[in-house]
């Protein structure tokens, strides 16, 4: 079994996949979690291609978050579309990632990525708050390189 089937157990991936249910009940964005074994390519470099791959560009308020993380590389990233990126401040995901690296550290990789997918959703609900026609536009999946 390689790194990436040992990072997060079946039921932290399903609790996962709950705290994105639960984070967009607060907003009209869309929250993807893309796990993989490793990147030769820089981070941010990479999650834009997977960001592209999972066509998150495509959700009507350009509002999509990608939470890139390659196992075995240990790089991390936040990434939003455009439609939130022109309206929020460049350093808007900094106590996100703090709070992922934080219990990264720690070997908690699931409890990071839980309450960082939260805080997201808590945050985005000022610039995108939850309509009631709103529709799910992209899977709570969690996606796997």
């Amino acid at each position: 079994m390689s790194k990436i089937e040992n990072f997060l157990t079946a039921p932290q991936e399903q609790q996962i996949i709950e705290a994105i249910k639960t984070a967009e009940k607060n907003t009209s964005g869309e929250i993807r979690v893309h796990i993989e074994k490793s990147t030769e390519k820089p981070p941010m470099e990479r999650a834009l291609e997977v960001f592209h791959l999972l066509k998150m560009e495509t959700t009507k308020l350009r509002n999509g978050v990608l939470f890139y993380i390659a196992v075995e590389s240990r790089k991390f990233v936040i990434l939003g579309d455009e439609g939130i990126n022109n309206k929020v401040p460049e350093d808007f995901w900094e106590s996100e990632k703090e709070l992922v690296l934080s219990h990264f550290s720690s070997g908690e990789f699931s409890k990071g990525i839980e309450l960082a997918i939260i805080k997201v959703g808590e945050k985005l609900k000022n610039f995108f708050p939850y309509e009631s026609n709103d529709t799910n536009e992209l899977s709570d999946e969690i996606s796997k390189g």
